[in-house]
């Protein structure tokens, strides 16, 4: 089995551009959001750029940054 290359870090010598990264999105209190784990919530505290707390319903979930799974609805 193969594995994946890690990534590999840009020169500054380098004629190619750096890659750029995904700016980390915002969430803030009373958002809507739906996640692909737990489904829909809805925001109730925002620890900034580190975690969101979410309540789902039946169970409230802190969400690590970088907020891969879910959406903003």
């Amino acid at each position: 089995m193969t594995r994946p290359a890690a990534s590999r870090r840009h020169l500054p010598s380098s004629p190619f551009k750096a890659p750029v990264e995904p700016p980390v999105r915002g969430f803030g209190v009373g958002d809507r959001v739906n996640h692909d784990a737990f489904g829909l919530g809805r925001v109730v505290g925002v620890e900034e750029d580190v975690a969101v707390l979410v309540d789902f319903g039946a169970t409230r979930r802190r969400v690590l940054s970088p907020y891969s799974r879910m959406t903003v609805l």
